[in-house]
């Protein structure tokens, strides 16, 4: 265990701290836009969005922090404070499962399955966009810091 702590990183007041103020936040985020954006036709068109810009931020932020060094210090908490707690919250899967759920019992076979599985797909390439934005974003820094370090700027 690194800095010397003898208790593990989830055990730690201050770290579970983060994660806990984070949520709070990401949580009153979500409710507060799933209460300005209404349902399409019985699409939750909220959560859907909520659950996409969320996948999309969490990919971003995580492989931003991978290319910028070891995962402590201001980056741990970065991640855990952000990653685990803000978008931990404000993302739902637990919502996708019931909206979708409440979607098949209701008989909306294809608007169920397409929330579904449209979430999870399209979920994971909003991640992958983020993980990209973050390789070229961190690239371009990294250029630019070696340029000036150079002088040939």
């Amino acid at each position: 265990m690194s800095g010397g702590h003898t208790l593990p990183a989830h055990l730690r007041p201050r770290l579970v701290g983060l994660v806990a103020a984070g949520g709070v936040l990401g949580t009153a985020v979500r409710q507060a836009l799933s209460l300005v954006v209404p349902s399409v036709g019985g699409f939750p068109v909220a959560i859907f969005l909520i659950n996409l810009t969320g996948a999309f931020l969490l990919g971003l932020l995580l492989q931003a922090l991978a290319l910028s060094g070891p995962d402590e210090g201001w980056r741990r908490d970065l991640r855990l404070g952000v990653g685990t707690g803000v978008l931990g919250g404000y993302t739902t899967y637990s919502s996708l499962a019931v909206a979708t759920g409440g979607l098949l019992g209701h008989g909306q076979w294809v608007v169920g399955l397409g929330y579904g599985l449209g979430s999870v797909l399209v979920g994971a390439f909003t991640a992958g966009l983020g993980i990209v934005l973050a390789e070229r974003i961190m690239s371009a820094r990294r250029s630019t810091s070696r340029s000036v370090r150079g002088g040939t700027r």
